[in-house]
């Protein structure tokens, strides 16, 4: 763990950085740190490891850094899903030779052997047939399957590599039947809705009937209360056949890029991310950039060139948020990681005016808080506004500004904690804590004093506010007014 004096100076920066937490990073002062700096905005708990009371205590750790920092971050319960996994070997490994020939046993019970390996999801021989390509450990392993005998799969290697146990198990081309749910993960579902997560991420989903699934067991585990936003992972090639009904399901998506690449191929990854992120935003949904983004800094204290750039990239794609996972979760250097994070989302958004391809009036929508963002946007360019200000109840209408890709700061005032985690992932989106259940007047004149305050405006500033008649209703927001700070 790096011991070294910690630069706190706020880094400010429109795009929103996941870290995933785990034994390099739960720690109360550390995550306040990487609160503070500017640069960690949701905690990701990988539900693949820990226990319910493990997760737990994360929770009221992050909540506690949260509070010392004086700021809501969002929590981001991952759930599993049906890896698909080697079973355990032998002295935890076995060598396997370019040529030679490997035999998967999903009957195997016990430990596996070079002469037989074991699998944990028993299936497989009914998803493969003779020619079918494997990909283990990420794709650092691939077999050819020869023939199929009952729950026995012959193949040949095609490297050779060392293969340990547990490894994960991916069909080029996709296909393999899994369903996106196990018992572990309905189990999980009921403990992050019980630690309060704002957002709970489905993997390995296929078509919108997965999220279905998923939407109506929240709905079943959480009777009372917000319930939390739902985030289909893409990463299977199935997802891409069906990504428009799955985007329309969920609440935002992730790019998931490590099993996804493995199905489709590395070459075909960068083209996708484009296409996702910006049917996401069409479709007025977030997205999440993941894998691999700053993995060098698991061990060394600074990113490659070629990690700056991809988190640069995805920032100019238009994404809503880059994750760190390995490199956060059990890294030397889980600060340093979120800190240059922020460096490079800033350095990235002061070269892009607005998002590629996003306007004043990018869909046909007839519904009057998309009308009333659209706009705000509209007229904060055409005047030179230094803010657009929204005051919330759900943080809906704060979120349907950043659609449209601007670089102008969204002040969010809202008096639910709740809306201020949720909106900790829209890009763009500062949510701050105001008590709107009051003179609509007397609001609005609260907002400009926290806002000079702070310095964020000045005497003569014009910004846009947006705001409902009737305060403290849901979806109330009908009001746009262009206002000169006195």
């Amino acid at each position: 763990m790096n011991t070294a004096p910690r630069d706190t100076a706020r880094i400010r920066h429109n795009t929103k950085i996941v870290a995933t937490l785990g034994p390099g990073s739960n720690q109360v002062d550390l995550l306040r740190d990487m609160i503070l700096v500017g640069g960690l905005n949701v905690v990701r708990f990988n539900f693949s490891h820990g226990s319910a009371e493990f997760h737990q205590e994360n929770a009221r750790i992050v909540r506690e850094a949260a509070r010392q920092a004086e700021r809501e971050v969002a929590i981001m319960a991952d759930l599993q899903g049906p890896k698909i996994r080697v079973g355990r070997l032998a002295g935890g490994q076995v060598a396997v030779a370019a040529g030679e020939p490997v035999l998967f046993d999903a009957a195997l019970a016990g430990e596996g052997s070079r002469a037989r390996l074991g699998l944990d999801y028993r299936d497989l021989p009914n998803d493969v047939k003779s020619g079918d390509v494997l990909l283990l450990d990420d794709g650092l392993l691939t077999v050819t399957v020869e023939k199929v005998e009952g729950s026995e799969i012959h193949t040949v290697a095609n490297n050779s590599h060392i293969l340990k146990s547990n490894k994960g198990i991916n069909k080029l081309g996709g296909g393999l039947s899994a369903g996106a749910f196990t018992e572990k993960d309905f189990r999980d579902l009921k403990t992050a809705v019980a630690i309060g997560c704002d957002y709970l991420a489905i993997s390995f989903v296929k078509n919108a009937e997965d999220m279905k699934i998923a939407r109506d067991a929240v709905a079943a585990a959480c009777k009372d209360g917000v319930k939390p936003g739902l985030v289909a992972k893409i990463e299977r090639i199935e997802a891409i056949d069906n990504l428009d009904a799955i985007i329309e399901a969920s609440d935002g998506i992730m790019v998931a890029r490590g099993d996804l690449a493995v199905e489709v191929g590395n070459a075909a990854v960068p083209a996708l991310q484009k296409r996702m992120i910006r049917r996401a935003r069409e479709m007025r949904r977030f997205s999440i950039t993941a894998t691999q983004m700053m993995e060098s800094m698991i061990t060394n204290p600074v990113p490659t060139r070629a990690e700056v750039s991809d988190v640069a990239n995805a920032v100019l794609d238009g994404t809503d948020a880059v994750m760190c996972s390995a490199e956060t979760a059990v890294g030397a250097y889980p600060f340093e990681t979120v800190r240059y994070m922020a460096m490079i989302c800033a350095a990235a958004e002061k070269e892009q005016d607005s998002l590629v391809g996003m306007s004043d009036d990018f869909d046909n929508s007839l519904r009057t808080d998309h009308a009333i963002a659209g706009g705000a946007v509209h007229i904060a360019r055409r005047i030179g506004a230094k803010a657009i200000v929204t005051l919330t109840e759900s943080g809906t209408t704060a979120f349907q500004i950043s659609r449209h890709g601007i670089q102008i700061p969204i002040y969010a005032f809202t008096p639910s904690v709740a809306a201020q985690r949720r909106m900790a992932m829209y890009r763009g989106v500062r949510p701050l804590r105001l008590e709107t259940g009051k003179v609509h007047e007397t609001a609005l004149n609260e907002v400009e004093a926290v806002l000079t305050e702070r310095r964020i405006l000045q005497s003569g500033d014009q910004y846009i506010i947006t705001s409902g008649s009737h305060m403290r209703e849901v979806g109330s927001t009908d009001q746009l007014q262009v206002v000169q700070v006195r």
